[in-house]
Order: structure tokens, then C-alpha cells, then sequence
């Protein structure tokens, strides 16, 4: 302070430079004098309404105008929940409750850490969480029974009781299942781990009428189908905390700080720990701008970029050998006549001591002499056998090449190693041709190659990006090989994580026995249900309709309702759909809604908001919203469970899941008895359809054989919890409990047998380590990670190994010159706060399609104008944005766009018509399966999104 200034008690009061607190209570007045004009800056301090409180702790006046502030911070109750929306954050909130309402909510912050060296896991939560609060009394929130009365789609509904609702829908069920159609009767829900008891709600009776429960996975373009392909496992990944372990990370078409929110912040952290981020984007993304390099390649050239990588990797001698012949298929034998594996049974003298040779492979080692591959399938029972191994007793030889006495009858057999048979395929990608596909410099990816391999711990965070892709397989299996290549697996900060929708959920016994406790499913690939009973089958290619029916004649992939005994198959007729948007979200929706839509007699929507489906169900069905239900929450992104508790109770005449699927339950067994139904035997399994007793076995928990005991939903919940290896582990008397979540998010205490690692104390969850550090084997039919695929189809279509294949588009390149995209976006979760105001202020309010520039100019288009996104399947009208972030020549739409947002009722999904691909529909082996088989979410035809083209015109345009 300068000898000119007076000390604070020697100044006047009206010499006193107000505080932030006085500043602010002037605003208001300020404000006002600026609003005549002739306020100035100098006035602010002089008006006559400003006071300025010399002790605001001790000696605050009370003014009534600043309550509305200090109610901010004043509750009446606070309770713990979360937003059960399909994304991978779990985040548990804390929803404080004044007068009956929920007045706000916030992040809870109280994750126990476990490993101080890591970030701090608090808080996570994204703006779109930060205002679910909108929708608990929001203008589209359902709050009563409806029954429509116009044409479906059109938003004419009246209001009915509960039970008219409920017995209109039990008697129509009641009438499918006496008539033997209970095949018919589908129910479709997504994603378990997000709110496993409202999953179970209505999957427990679809099961228990022998009705249809539809995958979701694979629909959605989630699934990457080159892990089991390869790993032999749905997918598994590391939490991402330990991203911060890694050197060097890789994010491969994974906008991170976009779709990833709650976590971006290990991705960020990790760039103040050293380690390198590179980015794989098409565009200029948000993520790509917080990555050291970015690799832009061109839509649908990610295997290219990938192989040629892989080339570099083993040109240069970078690749780990002990990893490659100790854990893969590398050194196993191919037949050059057949390409198929060389087994045991076909060398005489070999594999006698094994269970069958027919399944068992086989290599050279150093020595000359052939060896039996240990713990290929026929030398081992079931995917996780503890008691084989994957160690060599011997060192084998990578790059055999010789001829094999197959005896009399075969003669010599002409054979080479996978890994021989690899390098001939990856030679095809020098750096000229990478270049010429992707775009991308040839010097650039050779470098990234060369710094991936030599890092001591290499990462990457794979992305829906590439799923999208119609060869989705393939570029999955090219960007695994390169974790491979380098023996990045089963250590901490190494890996291929793939987090696209929450796939896996930790408690997966409890919540098996709770949503199927016949213990027999009738699963359906909804990709192929879609497409068979879409009419689009009929409309194909005839190699892949001749797959299609190979496939369903061989009993590899189910397809319900199942043809009966006269050759013919019923039409499906009874949907559920609860806590999904089936309609909105469906590839092909022209055909869905033409074709597939007037086959069912019934549609049937829980919700709590009115979405694409819900306007086009028949009844609609009041649920309650996140903030007003007991359930669980958990995902792969971390290793916690924590729940949802009811903060409010239900708005309007809203119920949980639970609740009314288990009063469906008693309207069906109620009506059923008055009309004296009789138990129907089910034609698949051996039990009765018994409708008579239906609700008892509803609420009745089956492994107990209790009575009456999941009547609550918090009861369901403590079921799943008492009942998973995850939550109460058989070797510990900790058990996790319902009200331990309440009072903090809960770390889980072990990994069952569909994780590859398990949980540690201090570290973060990390995968392989059972395979790559125990030496189990790999549940594929090799034990090893499996990069060569002899199956019969893989070899006609060449694709055996990892190979690039172009996007397939069945739109002319020269009327369609743009690739259209669908990427996930910023302001919403699938089609979730896409109706939400405070999110749609964040951007411009409707559908956009983002153009680069000249893209723009060329059509003569600018920056706000209505366009029609156009090609032979449907136009739809949107706002243009101009993107200069993008490629040139990309037509950029973020998805989830609700129908009745878009002036002619089309949407997104619109536009892109519906592939499958024929290989996702095989079983390996073709005589058994135990690799490659269907079950809901493990294996089965993808949906497609991204090869698709369109072009865009101005609305009122010259061709209009």
C-alpha cells in the first residue's frame, strides 16, 4: 500500500471501492441506468440503491429478492441417482428435493480411490446429466395410459385407465400364446448394465411366455465383431483410469471428448503424464485437436491405414516374437490346397493321446519336428478350462514351409505358418498404396507404427466409428493385430479398448436369473429379425440371400417366430419395447415402418417421454423416470456400482419397469383363470407356458424358491446383488449390499468368468491378464488369439485374414457424390435430450447436416439455409452448417434426430438402407460352434450405418 493511500479505517463510506458482493447488489440498478443510456461507468458506484456490507458474516441484512439465490442451496431431502441412458458414463449424482420437486442435482463426488498414483475418479457426470431435471416434469413426459386412436405415427391418443391398458394387453397375449404363437411376441430392450432390474422387468416375462428377447448390441453397430472373431470374447476392456498408465495411446475413430465425457479427463491427464496421443479421425475433431498428431484417412480406409502400419511393425523386426508364438495362432500350420489348418488328425503319429485330433492343430518347432498345439479345442473342455495351458514346452518356428505326410490316402500336404501367410498379405500394403487409399502421408504412418511398437506400454481406444462400416470385421481385426503385434495385451496401460454402448454389465449372474429364470431363452439377432421380416431378404443380392438361408437351415443363427412343422413361418405379432427407441433407431426405417411396422397386431411402449416409438406404439405406458425408481447402474468404463433411488415419487400415474411388467404379470394370470386357459407346452423346451400362475412365478425368486420375495423392485436389486460373483464373491465373506451403494458408490469386489482379468487391489481393471499372464487358453477354436479364420465362407471370400475391402454402396458415386455419416453426437445420448430445450440452445435448435465449405459452394448453399439430404431411398430436409473441420465431400448428420423433428416425419436413418454382412452369420466350427456361436450380444449380423451416399440440394432450388 502506498504512503498516499488511507488504511481501510480511515476511508469514508463513500469512498469505499465496493466488494464483489456490494457489485453484485448494485447489478440490478446498474443495469437499469445502462438501459436509459445515460448511465456510464462512473455512475455504478454512486446510485443511491448501492449498499455495501462491511461484515457479510456477522452482520448481513436480510433482503427478500436475494431468497430465490439462497433456495438454491436450501433442500428438503437429498437422494442418490443417476440418468439410465445408453451410454458407457454410470454416474452417480446426488438430486436434491424441495416441496415434492426435484430442485437440482450434482455430481456426488465420493468414489473411493484405489489407486492414488491415478487422477481422482470424481467427479464424472456431462451437461446432459446436469439437466435431466428438465424431464421429470417435462411437457413430453408421459404421465398417463394411452390407446391410439389415429393412424400410427399421426399423435392421435386418448386416455385410458391403467386397467383397461393392462387387460387389453393381457388379453391379446393370452390370445398369441393359446394359439401357440407366443414365438411371436418380442421384447426389445437395450443395454443391461445401464438399469439391470428395469432390463429385467420385461424381459422376466417375455421369458416366462415363451416369447422373443432381441439383441441389441449388434443392432446398434456396437458389437465389433473381430473380437470374437479373434478373442474369442464379446469384448473386453480396460477401465479407463488406466489409460493413464500408458506411454502412448492411440484414439482410433473415439471422440473421446465428445462421447467419452465423464472419463475424457484420464485421456488429458494422461498428456501432463508424458504419455503421446495420437488421434484417427475423419475430421478435425474435438478430440483430435487435444492429440498430439492426427491421421485423417478416408471414410471406410481404417483397415488399410491399419495393415499398413502392421507392415511396417514386421518389416522392421518391431514385433514382439515371444508374445506372437506363445499367444496366437501365428506358428500354427495352414494347408496351401485347402486353407484350412493343418489338424492332427490328418499327420499319422500325432495328436494319439488327445480327446480329438480332429479339432487340434498343429506346428513345427526349431527342431524340424511337428508338435501338437496345446490347448487347442480338442484338447480342452469349454472357453475358460483352468486346467489347460497355452505354455510351450518347446520353441516353435514362425516360418515353416514344407510338405506333410497326410498317409497313403493324402500323400504329401503342401503347408506354411499363419505368420508366413500374414506377411504375404500385409506385403500388399506398402506405404504407396496406404497412401493412394487413406490419404494419409506415407512417411506419417510408418513413424506412428514404428513409436506404437517401441513404447513400453501402447494403447488404443477404439471407436464406433469403425463399427459402422459394412466390413466392420475386418477393421476391427487389422487394428486388433496391432496390440498384437506388439504384445500390448494383459499388462497395465496396454490393450484395444473398445467402449461403444454399454455392453457388458459386471453383475451378470444375478441379473441372468433375474430377467431369465426359465433359464431358456428364445434370443433372436435383431439385425436378421429386421431384416427377414423387413421384406429386405427378399429384395438382396442372391449370394448373400443363398448365406442367409444356408445359415438359418444349419441352425446358426435363430429366427423367430420359428418356421412350424408345415414349412411356413407366422409373421411376428406382439412387440415390447421399454427403456429404447427401436423405431428411431432402426437401420432401413423406410422398410421397417412400410413393411415390417403393419405385421404387428400389438406395439406396446413403456416410457416416459414421447419418442419416435412411443408415437408410433399402439399403447403407451406411463414409466417412471430415472429419479423416481430403486435399480443399479454399472459400466466397463470403471469398476463401481452405485444406484438409482426414488427422490420423488413417480409423476402423474407413472410406475417403475418393475412394477408393470409384475401388474401385467397379474392382469395376465388374473383374466387367464377367468377364462380357464390351459398350460400350452412350449415347442423348443421342455416346459409349459402355465399363464394361470404366471404372476406367482413373477415375483417368486426362483433360486430360492421363495414365494412373494421380488414383489419391490428394491428387492430385484438386492437379488442381482446377492447373487453375482462381482458383488459377493464365493471365496469372501464381504458381500455388497443395496444400502452400501446408497451410501457411496461401491468398488466391486471380483470378476467372474466372462471378464479376462480380475479386480486388484490398487490397480486399475485391465484385461488378458488370464490368457497373456495365467496362460489359459483363448476361448477360440485355436486357444490362442485366432487372426486366421478357416471357415469355408472366410476362404471363399478371401477373407481368412485380416484384408482391406471399400465401403460398399449400392448408391451411384456420380448422382451420390457424398458419404453420408452418422456420428454420435455432443448434446445428446442417442435420441435422449435430443428433445431436451436447455440442450437443443447449445447448438441451433433442429436437424443439421455439417458440409465442408466448398462442398457448399459448389452447390450454392451458405451457412444456415434448408437443404434436402437426398439419395434413391428418401430426401430430408434439414438446416446446412458449414463444417470446416471435415473432409471434403462428407455429409455429416449427428444421429438420434427424433422423426417428428423433420418436417416430412423421415429421419437420419432415412437415408441409409440395411446391409448384413454374411460372415457375422456363421457358427466355427461349422459342426459344433464353440467359437463362434450366436448368442444375444456375443455374435451375430451388425447393422450398418455408414456405407451409405447421398447429395444435398437447397430447398427452392433450381431442382427443386
Amino acid at each position: 500500500m502506498s504512503k498516499q493511500e488511507p488504511t481501510h479505517d480511515e476511508r469514508d463510506e463513500s469512498d469505499v471501492t465496493p466488494s464483489r458482493r456490494g457489485f453484485l447488489k448494485g447489478l440490478g440498478a446498474a443495469t437499469a441506468a445502462g438501459l436509459t443510456g445515460i448511465g456510464s461507468a462512473d455512475d455504478l458506484f454512486q446510485m443511491e440503491g448501492l449498499q455495501v456490507v462491511d461484515d457479510p458474516i456477522g452482520n448481513y441484512p436480510y433482503r427478500d429478492w436475494e431468497d430465490l439465490y439462497r433456495e438454491e442451496w436450501d433442500w428438503d431431502s437429498v437422494s442418490r441417482s443417476t440418468h439410465s441412458v445408453n451410454c458407457t458414463g454410470s454416474c452417480s449424482w446426488n438430486v436434491y428435493v424441495k416441496n415434492g420437486q426435484v430442485w437440482r442435482e450434482e455430481q456426488s463426488g465420493d468414489y473411493p480411490r484405489f489407486d492414488e498414483d491415478l487422477p481422482d475418479p470424481n467427479p464424472r457426470g456431462c451437461q446432459k446429466g446436469a439437466c435431466y431435471t428438465d424431464y421429470v416434469n417435462a411437457d413430453q413426459r408421459i404421465k398417463h395410459p394411452l390407446k391410439r386412436v389415429g393412424e400410427r405415427g399421426e399423435g392421435k391418443w386418448k386416455r385410458i385407465t391403467w386397467d383397461e391398458a393392462l387387460a387389453e394387453i393381457a388379453d391379446h397375449v393370452i390370445d398369441e400364446v393359446q394359439a401357440g404363437r407366443y414365438d411371436c411376441i418380442s421384447g426389445f430392450t437395450p443395454i443391461p448394465a445401464m438399469s439391470p432390474i428395469s432390463f429385467a422387468s420385461g424381459s422376466r416375462l417375455v421369458n416366462l411366455l415363451g416369447g422373443v428377447s432381441h439383441s441389441f448390441y449388434d443392432w446398434y453397430s456396437d458389437l465389433p465383431p473381430g473380437q470374437p472373431l479373434t478373442w474369442g470374447v464379446q469384448t473386453d476392456n480396460a477401465e479407463s483410469a488406466d489409460w493413464y498408465n500408458a506411454d502412448y495411446i492411440i484414439a482410433w475413430g473415439s471422440n473421446i471428448n465428445v462421447t467419452r465425457i465423464p472419463d475424457a479427463k484420464y485421456f488429458l491427464d494422461a498428456g501432463y503424464n508424458g504419455t503421446k496421443r495420437v488421434g484417427v479421425f475423419t475430421d478435425y475433431s474435438q478430440t483430435a485437436i487435444h492429440t498430439d498428431e492426427w491421421m485423417s484417412p478416408e471414410g471406410g480406409t481404417d483397415t488399410a491405414l491399419a495393415l499398413g502400419m502392421a507392415r511396417t511393425i514386421v518389416k522392421e523386426d518391431l514385433y514382439d516374437e515371444a508374445h506372437l508364438k506363445e499367444q496366437t495362432d501365428m506358428p500354427l500350420l495352414v494347408r496351401e490346397d485347402t486353407g484350412k489348418f493343418l489338424r492332427a488328425s490328418e499327420v499319422p503319429g500325432l495328436g494319439e493321446d488327445v480327446e480329438d485330433p480332429g479339432k487340434v492343430f498343429v506346428m513345427q518347432d526349431e527342431s524340424g519336428n511337428l508338435q501338437v498345439a496345446p490347448a487347442s479345442l480338442g484338447d480342452r473342455d469349454g472357453e475358460y478350462d483352468k486346467s489347460a495351458s497355452i505354455e510351450l514346452d518347446f520353441e516353435p518356428d514362425l516360418t515353416t514351409e514344407r510338405t506333410v505326410g497326410g498317409g497313403e490316402a493324402d500323400g504329401e500336404i503342401p503347408v506354411r505358418t499363419v505368420w508366413l501367410n500374414l506377411q504375404d498379405e500385409l506385403a500388399k500394403y506398402d506405404p504407396q498404396y496406404v497412401y493412394n487409399e487413406t490419404g494419409v502421408g506415407e512417411d506419417t504412418h510408418q513413424r506412428i507404427a514404428r513409436e506404437f511398437a517401441e513404447a513400453e506400454r501402447a494403447k488404443i481406444i477404439h471407436g464406433k466409428g469403425v463399427n459402422d462400416w459394412y466390413h466392420n470385421d475386418l477393421g476391427n481385426r487389422a487394428l486388433q493385430l496391432l496390440v498384437t503385434l506388439t504384445g500390448n495385451l494383459g499388462r497395465q496401460g496396454t490393450g484395444l479398448d473398445h467402449y461403444v454402448g454399454q455392453e457388458k454389465i459386471w453383475t451378470i449372474h444375478g441379473w441372468k436369473k433375474l430377467s431369465f429364470p426359465t433359464g431358456n431363452v428364445r434370443g433372436v439377432p435383431t439385425t436378421l429379425w429386421t431384416y427377414y421380416h423387413a421384406g429386405i431378404m427378399e429384395n438382396t443380392d442372391e449370394d448373400t440371400r443363398a448365406k442367409i438361408q444356408e445359415s438359418l437351415d444349419k441352425g446358426w443363427m435363430p429366427l423367430y417366430p420359428e418356421e412350424r412343422d408345415d414349412g411356413s413361418r407366422p409373421d411376428p405379432t406382439t412387440m415390447f419395447v421399454w427403456r429404447g427407441n427401436y423405431f428411431n433407431q432402426s437401420k432401413g426405417n423406410v422398410a421397417v415402418e412400410e413393411q415390417l411396422w403393419p405385421k404387428l397386431d400389438l406395439v406396446v411402449d413403456i416410457n416416459f417421454r414421447m419418442d419416435s416409438t412411443a408415437m408410433n406404439a399402439d399403447i403407451v405406458l406411463p414409466t417412471a423416470s430415472h429419479y423416481e425408481k430403486h435399480d443399479l447402474s454399472m459400466t466397463d468404463m470403471h469398476t463401481y456400482v452405485h444406484p438409482f433411488t426414488p427422490a420423488v415419487e413417480p409423476l402423474g400415474e407413472s410406475k417403475t419397469d418393475w412394477q408393470i411388467f409384475r401388474e401385467l404379470a397379474a392382469k395376465i394370470q388374473e383374466v387367464a383363470r377367468d377364462r380357464g386357459v390351459e398350460p400350452v407346452q412350449d415347442r423348443k423346451f421342455d416346459r409349459e407356458i402355465d399363464l394361470t400362475t404366471i404372476y406367482d412365478d413373477y415375483v417368486r425368486d426362483w433360486l430360492a424358491d421363495e414365494e412373494g420375495a421380488l414383489e419391490e423392485d428394491r428387492a430385484a436389486c438386492e437379488f442381482v446383488l446377492e447373487h453375482s460373483e462381482e458383488s459377493n464373491p464365493h471365496d469372501s465373506d464381504e458381500q455388497i449390499t443395496f444400502a452400501d451403494t446408497v451410501e457411496q458408490p461401491q468398488r466391486l469386489k471380483a470378476a467372474g468368468d466372462h471378464w479376462t482379468s480380475d479386480i486388484e487391489e490398487g490397480e486399475a481393471y485391465t484385461p488378458w491378464k488370464r490368457f497373456v499372464q495365467d496362460k489359459e487358453p483363448w476361448p477360440t477354436f485355436t486357444g490362442r488369439q485366432q487372426y486366421y479364420i478357416d471357415h469355408d465362407w472366410f476362404l471363399e471370400l478371401g477373407e481368412q485374414l485380416p484384408t482391406h475391402k471399400g465401403p460398399v454402396a449400392e448408391q451411384d458415386r456420380e448422382e451420390y457424390p457424398l458419404k453420408y455419416n452418422t456420428p454420435h453426437g455432443r448434446w445428446s445420448i442417442h435420441s435422449t435430450w435430443r428433445d431436451s430445450e436447455k440442450m437443443l440452445r447449445l447448438q441451433r435448435g433442429e436437424p443439421l447436416v455439417y458440409l465442408h465449405p466448398e462442398d457448399m459452394d459448389e452447390r450454392g448453399i451458405e451457412d444456415g439455409d434448408t437443404v434436402v439430404v437426398h439419395n434413391d431411398l428418401a430426401e430430408v430436409e434439414v438446416q446446412a452448417k458449414e463444417y470446416p473441420s471435415s473432409q471434403r465431400g462428407t455429409a455429416r448428420m449427428y444421429f438420434a434426430w427424433e422423426q417428428f423433428q423433420f418436417p416430412d416425419r423421415d429421419n437420419f436413418n432415412s437415408l441409409v438402407p440395411m446391409y448384413m454382412k454374411p460372415t457375422q452369420l456363421v457358427q466355427y466350427p461349422e459342426d459344433s460352434g464353440e467359437h463362434l456361436y450366436f448368442f444375444p450380444n456375443y455374435w451375430g449380423p451388425t447393422g450398418v450405418n455408414s456405407d451409405v451416399r447421398v447429395d444435398v440440394r437447397k430447398k427452392g432450388g433450381d431442382d427443386e
